[in-house]
């Protein structure tokens, strides 16, 4: 039986933050394939960065934005949740790498992403079991 109003849900406070941080990655997209000069001093501030590592970091970070975007609206979905949960995770070990081992980041550029990132890891963790399987959940309902 369907639902009164439709079978819309709200998208909860963890779902719009990640389509900020997505909508931010989104910006670092266009640095990487239209303006590396941005890019390096952005991010990059120690090191001669390449039209090539240009565009590879900006793939790289389409792709975390697309995490970002379908998990905000399926958070239920623990595949995606955490595919998305470890892209933060990988992101910053590969910018705490760069800054700590390789030196090619500035500490204000790291504290950046390191907010971004670190804020999303632990709410990420925080929320873990909170969004439960929706069609179990709605098996449930219908019993």
């Amino acid at each position: 039986m369907a639902e009164k109003g439709g079978s819309r849900k709200a998208v909860p406070a963890l779902g719009w933050w990640l389509m900020l941080v997505g909508s931010l990655r989104l910006a670092s997209v266009w640095f990487g394939f239209f303006n590396i000069w941005a890019l390096r001093v952005a991010v990059f501030s120690q090191t001669e960065m390449t039209d090539v590592h240009g565009r590879t970091f900006g793939v790289w970070t389409l792709l975390t934005c697309t995490l970002c975007f379908l998990c905000a609206l399926n958070l239920e979905n623990r595949p995606l949740y955490l595919a998305t949960f470890l892209s933060f995770v990988y992101a910053l070990g590969h910018f705490l790498t760069e800054y700590l081992i390789y030196h090619t980041m500035a500490a204000a550029n790291l504290s950046t992403v390191g907010f971004f990132a670190g804020t999303s890891i632990v709410w990420m963790l925080l929320q873990w079991n909170s969004h439960g399987d929706a069609r179990v959940s709605h098996a449930v309902k219908q019993s």
